[in-house]
């Protein structure tokens, strides 16, 4: 199980990726994933466990309010636009290249 930590620093990117797939442009995330840094920094210092899991819970239902439709892929990564683009070309005479 992973420990409150590492759970939040897992919300913390999944956070991140998510402002990206609506951000239009890089400077307009930028903004947005300083403010993200600032709620964030603003919990740093809860120590009691009820506390820290009832803001990881609603941390986790946010995150999923604001899941974006069709989130952002890279081009050449499954899913992709690009993926699988130019494969080479498969070998039909085995023959000749054995």
């Amino acid at each position: 199980m992973a420990t409150p930590r590492q759970h939040v620093l897992s919300l913390y990117r999944r956070s991140l990726k998510l402002a990206l797939d609506w951000a239009v442009n890089r400077h307009i995330w930028r903004g947005q994933a300083m403010y993200l840094r600032s709620l964030f920094e603003a919990n740093k210092h809860v120590n009691e466990p009820r506390q820290q899991r009832v803001l990881i819970e609603e941390t986790e239902k946010l995150l999923e309010a604001y899941k974006h439709p069709d989130p952002y892929r890279p081009p050449t990564a499954p899913g992709g636009s690009k993926y699988e683009r130019n494969l080479p070309a498969p070998i039909l005479d085995r023959e000749e290249h054995d």
